[in-house]
């Protein structure tokens, strides 16, 4: 039976330190690798296509309007994430007119999981464009956070024209891991995604998005990664985020964002500190690394004509952990671009 997961044992948990993440994780059961068993927020459906040899499907969800302005806006999730967590957004920008599409990539959510895949952020913005074909939707705003903000700054480079606007939510790839971070390779992500566990998970987000304050809202993401490690077939899983882990280390849009042609927002939590390969080097480079205050300055002034909001005391999910204070500055955007 499909399920949402209650946050009830969470919230228990964190009462007690003593028992708050061990609780957590038995309180998860296996999801699949396909979320076969977790309930998304609006109805689901596959957009089939062939590529490098073989017949995969993309997931996405389409929510359309009661009262359609005409538009639409397709939101792109990042990597330890899924287009589950756009709810309260997709409803936002639905109850504005806006026709509001949401896709997992493959290799994440409910989408396929190859055994074999060459990831490009070019084959990720090629599949989105697909999928948008098959919908007969010409022309779209773009919204990308974490890794979805590389993939939507590939998508407007190679699709200018096909692109109303692009808004960049904490997007990771600001700066050049790889001038920095000794590369470690696909074997070695992919060991370290076997070894995930519900504990490292959890203690990951509650440190690195929340600043060590959890809330109700935020299970959904967590739960919907372990019950993906505690299913049959995981390995393939984990095959997938080492090779997207490559690709995000190895595939830099820095150094296009001059060349970016289309009206451009980005919204920075302040608190954000995220950064590939912290770990890797030594302290006084760590703490060079991931500074969101003074990257989204820096991308904004390469990105012509860009907008910058700046979110005080928000870490890397703006739109979940201060809803109101993202999604205003959004709509203000989008309604006049």
């Amino acid at each position: 039976m499909k399920r949402r997961i209650s946050g009830i044992a969470l919230l228990v948990a964190l009462l007690n330190p003593a028992i708050g993440i061990k609780a957590f994780g038995n309180e998860v059961s296996a999801l699949g690798i396909r979320l076969e068993n977790y309930e998304y927020p609006f109805p689901v459906s596959n957009y089939g296509f062939e590529t490098q040899k073989q017949t995969l499907e993309m997931a996405y969800m389409d929510v359309k309007p009661e009262d359609p302005n005409g538009e639409t806006v397709t939101l792109l999730h990042g990597k330890n994430f899924s287009g589950a967590y756009w709810e309260e957004t997709a409803k936002a920008l639905s109850g504005k007119g806006y026709r509001v599409v949401i896709p997992d990539q493959i290799g994440f959510g409910k989408s396929s999981k190859p055994e074999h895949y060459q990831y490009t952020f070019q084959n990720l913005a090629t599949n989105t464009l697909g999928l948008l074909d098959k919908l007969s939707i010409k022309k779209t705003h773009v919204l990308g956070h974490s890794m979805g903000g590389m993939v939507a700054t590939r998508f407007v480079l190679m699709f200018p024209e096909r692109t109303r606007s692009l808004v960049l939510e904490n997007p990771i790839g600001l700066e050049d891991w790889k001038t920095t971070v000794p590369y470690a390779g696909i074997d070695a992500w992919y060991q370290g995604e076997l070894k995930k566990t519900a504990e490292g998970i959890r203690k990951y987000q509650l440190e690195s998005y929340y600043d060590g304050q959890w809330k109700d809202e935020y299970d959904s993401s967590v739960k919907i990664l372990v019950g993906m490690v505690k299913s049959e077939g995981y390995p393939v899983v984990a095959w997938n985020q080492a090779l997207t882990y490559d690709m995000i280390f190895t595939q830099p849009v820095v150094y296009e964002f001059p060349l970016i042609k289309v009206p451009t927002l980005l919204i920075i939590g302040q608190r954000d500190r995220t950064a590939l390969g912290k770990g890797s080097v030594p302290k006084e480079v760590a703490e060079t690394m991931g500074d969101y205050p003074a990257l989204g300055k820096k991308t904004a002034e390469a990105i012509p004509d860009a907008k910058l909001v700046e979110i005080d005391g928000i870490g890397h999910l703006p739109h979940i952990e201060a809803f109101d204070r993202f999604i205003e500055p959004l709509t203000d955007f989008l309604e006049n671009e």
